[in-house]
């Protein structure tokens, strides 16, 4: 069920399926939403949610954020199996479509907007009205495509281009786009800002016509979900705060790097690592 928590001015905003993972030790939640918004609250922000999920959803483990939950007869989930030939990710339910209208009036000048889909559950686009000083992308949802019986594979954005042009930054992962650098170089070309995530080899970002690499610390990895919606989070954030894309990126890389080391919802971001971690990017 939804927070029942009032709905006032906020700093960030995540607009996305929150979702139930399916793992060895039971189900738990996760999606975007989940991440960013815990992430977002760890960095100190006011933050908001718009999902939507069946009623049978815990969100206690989003405690004091405010959530806007469209109904739904299912939420959406994601089973990972893992063969001989990688990750194959099978999606059993997907939950309701969000529009944009159930979005409160208030929250729609939050400065940071971060559309986060995970089952092509929002526009790509915000209409007018909606009016954040930055709004980031995390397309993983737009580039997801799936069989009949669930098997997710890369799909089709036809509105990538428009999407990416209006946004502020976006952070993609190099499995979204199954390693396809065609297809990187075109969304490069068609963003403000771009990050491609690479997991334990860290990212690469593209601004002004620039590439950069910037390398993540080893870490013990317990398990990597999630770390790219951190890594988005504290971007987004880092790069609203400076301006900055080289140190937003620096500072992401650091933070997301330490999260594998924790499963699930416990590798959001403590205290001390986030001190840490702005503390190594000066």
């Amino acid at each position: 069920m939804p927070n029942l928590v009032p709905i006032e001015a906020i700093d960030y905003l995540v607009i996305g399926h929150v979702s139930r993972d399916i793992t060895p030790d039971g189900p738990r939640l996760g999606g975007t939403a989940a991440y960013a918004a815990l992430t977002a609250r760890a960095l100190g922000l006011r933050v908001g949610i718009v999902t939507a999920c069946d009623d049978k959803t815990p969100l206690d483990a989003l405690p004091g954020i405010p959530a806007v939950c469209v109904p739904s007869e299912h939420t959406t989930t994601f089973e990972n199996r893992y063969t001989a030939e990688g990750r194959q990710q099978i999606i059993r339910h997907v939950a309701a479509p969000i529009p944009f209208e159930h979005v409160p009036d208030v929250w729609r000048r939050t400065p940071i907007i971060h559309l986060g889909p995970i089952a092509g559950e929002i526009p790509s686009r915000p209409p007018a009205g909606f009016t954040p000083a930055l709004l980031g992308l995390t397309p993983q949802g737009w580039l997801r495509a799936w069989d009949a019986e669930g098997r997710v594979r890369p799909g089709k954005w036809d509105e990538a281009e428009a999407a990416l042009n209006g946004a502020g930054a976006a952070v993609v992962s190099v499995e979204d786009v199954n390693g396809d650098e065609e297809r990187i170089e075109e969304m490069a070309l068609a963003s403000r800002v771009l990050v491609v995530t690479e997991g334990a080899q860290g990212a690469r970002l593209y601004w002004n016509n620039d590439e950069r690499r910037f390398h993540a610390p080893k870490m013990d990895e317990v398990d990597a979900t999630g770390a790219g919606d951190i890594f988005a989070a504290a971007f987004f954030i880092r790069l609203y705060t400076t301006r900055d894309p080289w140190e937003a990126a620096r500072f992401a890389t650091q933070l997301a790097a330490r999260s594998v080391a924790r499963a699930g919802l416990a590798g959001i971001p403590t205290l001390e690592e986030i001190q840490t971690c702005q503390m190594e990017v000066l």
